[in-house]
């Protein structure tokens, strides 16, 4: 599998696009997954994530997976990329949207068969076993009818953006917090928000993001 998670800076997206895509990021068909953003809608965070990625000069593809019925037209618009960007924000809402149709077997199984993943914040969250170290970062009310937890399972540690502590939302006491309550039960991987964790041929290794 080819995957790159994200917390916040978006400095490694382009050599890891074009590792696994080889073409000119102007031809490069990326989809932006927004499910996790659209409980922020219209705050400056989201529309800054999006412009991140459009100025690097990507053929950005919106797509909104609450919004498909039918599993296999989700994975066939999938295929028609040559990589995946799921936003951040809401880590329940984004579980809660990819889970109402079953879209996310569709998913997993396109990044099985080698369909590169981004995932940022949120996106990169839900990659892991579980979700449920997320419930001190983001709030489970978002998504009322996520019965469950389990997460995508596409990796077997559970990423904890903004490690530093730099974000107001995310103070260092509440990274303790989440260390503290969850360490002992889940693999966590702390990101600080100028680092990717990378996961392709080599071994899953931390990389700079800035």
């Amino acid at each position: 599998m080819r995957l790159l998670l994200l917390s916040l800076g978006t400095g490694a997206l382009p050599d890891f696009i074009a590792d696994h895509v080889g073409r000119p990021a102007s031809t490069v068909r990326l989809g932006y997954l927004d499910d996790a953003a659209r409980p922020y809608a219209g705050l400056p965070f989201v529309a800054a994530e999006r412009a991140r990625i459009v100025a690097q000069g990507y053929r950005v593809i919106a797509l909104t997976a609450g919004d498909f019925e039918d599993p296999a037209a989700f994975g066939a618009t999938l295929e028609g990329l040559d990589a995946l960007y799921v936003a951040g924000g809401n880590t329940f809402a984004l579980l809660a949207a990819l889970r109402r149709r079953n879209v996310d077997a569709a998913l997993v199984a396109q990044v099985q068969a080698g369909l590169p993943y981004i995932g940022a914040s949120a996106g990169a969250i839900v990659t892991g076993p579980s979700i449920e170290p997320a419930s001190l970062m983001d709030d489970p009310a978002e998504a009322p009818a996520l019965a469950e937890r389990r997460g995508l399972g596409l990796v077997d540690t559970v990423v904890i953006p903004h490690a530093d502590g730099a974000l107001p939302p995310y103070p260092p006491a509440l990274i303790a917090e989440i260390r503290r309550t969850y360490g002992a039960t889940y693999p966590l991987t702390f990101l600080d928000d100028d680092q990717a964790l990378r996961i392709d041929d080599a071994a899953p290794r931390l990389i700079a993001s800035p």
